[in-house]
């Protein structure tokens, strides 16, 4: 699974999500991309999913969320799915 990240500098909650997401790819199968919103691409995915700003989330190319990420939420999400279990890491105790 893909999750894209649209940031921003200076970008508290930019910072906040990127830290989030790496927590959870300790936990789940997932490729972390950081693409920046003023750039070409990451204007062009902007505008294609409706990001108004900064962090703007994708998952395999769809809009998850924009703004502050809510690690709640995205546990959910990504809980529900379901994993191969060769996918999944062992979990740190």
């Amino acid at each position: 699974m893909m999750i894209t990240v649209l940031t921003q500098e200076s970008c508290p909650s930019c910072v906040n999500a990127k830290n989030t997401l790496a927590q959870l790819a300790d936990e789940y199968p997932i490729d972390v991309r950081e693409i920046p919103l003023a750039s070409t691409e990451g204007k062009g995915l902007a505008n294609r999913v409706g990001i108004v700003f900064a962090p703007g989330i994708l998952i395999d190319g769809e809009l998850f969320s924009y703004g502050r990420l809510s690690e709640k939420k995205l546990r959910r999400h990504l809980s529900k799915l379901e994993w191969p279990a060769t996918a999944m890491p062992a979990r740190k105790n």
